[in-house]
């Protein structure tokens, strides 16, 4: 019996619960681990547990409430299932009650919506607007928040990069949603300018594969067209006929502790790190790989062990993040760690205006 016994992290491979899930569940008592090991505190599964891991990770999926879950398992194996059904469909009858009135909250937001006028966020001023700047520092700008644009095909207004111009300054912008990038290029143009226009990716990359050294280059923007020059070429489209949410409202971020890292070091403890095995979420449809994050009391950052616990753990995902880490363009940076629900900044150490936010995902429900 003791060689079929299942470790938690097997448990949680083949179950899709994850560790963190599975010892959150062990603490409420819900699936307690057939045994632990005293001195190493490890636990571990007998084989039966597996079938009950996998339904409460139905459940759970489900959003089902503990109290709930408590008696659906203590009655799934039983002769009489009348509890069990009688709690699946009282649960999902609350499914369908919440559904049925976020409709009628998003119809009154629709309406508030229909009725809300923003200048802020029109497509553009109905005059043109010519900048002069730096080929590498556009390229370089493009390089630091490209990674970030979105590709959900249902929010078309978030695939491309905002260029948001004002009194002469170029700020690019690009986000998913679960991550944002920022980035700033110094420009010359007419002051008191304001215009933002949002550049649909193949034109930005586009724009990129132009741009291959210090020379200037000319960025116009004349309603919704743009175009770069850059000597005797150019390349030249539409923008997006929507509107880019105000990302000044998303990057104002509670302070939090900063950790500066080596970034070569640091990337390679990423990519060869602990992840939580098993453990996925959805973002954008794609399960993914989580990098806890646990900062130490002399203030270095690292990615913590399968087994580290409590409540100043961060998770993210573990592909943004590196993303992220090259996209930072150095050897330092700062990582920006706040409370576990805050998002995480990670930052220039020399230049303010070029950062970039992720999304943190929690650990347990």
């Amino acid at each position: 019996m003791e060689s079929e016994m299942r470790s938690i992290g097997e448990t949680a491979r083949d179950s899709g619960l994850g560790v963190s899930a599975l010892r959150f569940y062990d603490r409420a008592g819900v699936l307690v681990p057939a045994r632990v090991d005293p001195v190493s505190g490890y636990r571990w599964y007998a084989p039966e547990q597996l079938e009950e891991a996998r339904l409460l990770a139905r459940l759970r999926r489900a959003g089902m409430p503990l109290a709930d879950i408590r008696l659906v398992l203590a009655g799934w194996a039983g002769a009489d299932t009348d509890l069990v059904r009688r709690l699946l469909e009282a649960h999902l009858r609350r499914l369908e009650r919440g559904l049925s009135d976020a409709r009628t909250e998003f119809s009154a937001l629709r309406a508030l919506l229909d009725d809300r006028e923003n200048p802020m966020t029109s497509l553009s001023e109905d005059t043109a607007v010519r900048l002069s700047l730096s080929g590498s520092a556009l390229a370089a700008a493009l390089d630091a928040v490209r990674f970030a644009a979105g590709t959900d095909p249902g929010l078309p207004m978030l695939g491309g990069i905002l260029f948001d111009v004002e009194d002469g300054a170029l700020c690019l912008v690009a986000t998913d949603r679960y991550r944002m990038a920022v980035a700033r290029a110094a420009a010359e143009g007419p002051a008191g300018s304001r215009v933002r226009v949002t550049v649909p990716l193949p034109l930005a990359d586009a724009m990129r594969a132009l741009l291959d050294g210090d020379d200037p280059v000319r960025l116009s923007v004349d309603g919704d067209r743009v175009t770069l020059e850059t000597g005797d070429r150019q390349t030249a489209g539409q923008c997006l006929g929507h509107d880019f949410p105000d990302y000044r409202r998303l990057v104002r971020l509670p302070a939090g502790r900063r950790a500066p890292v080596d970034v070569p070091a640091f990337r390679e403890a990423v990519r060869t790190g602990p992840v939580r095995t098993g453990e996925v979420r959805e973002q954008d449809g794609v399960p993914c790989d989580l990098t806890v994050l646990e900062v130490a009391a002399d203030g270095s950052v690292a990615p913590a062990g399968d087994g580290a616990e409590g409540r100043d753990l961060v998770a993210v995902n573990r592909d943004f993040l590196l993303e992220a880490l090259a996209a930072g363009a150095g050897d330092r940076l700062v990582l920006e760690i706040g409370d576990p629900t805050a998002p995480l900044a990670i930052r220039r150490p020399d230049d303010a205006d070029t950062f970039s936010i992720l999304m943190p995902v929690r650990l347990e429900d």
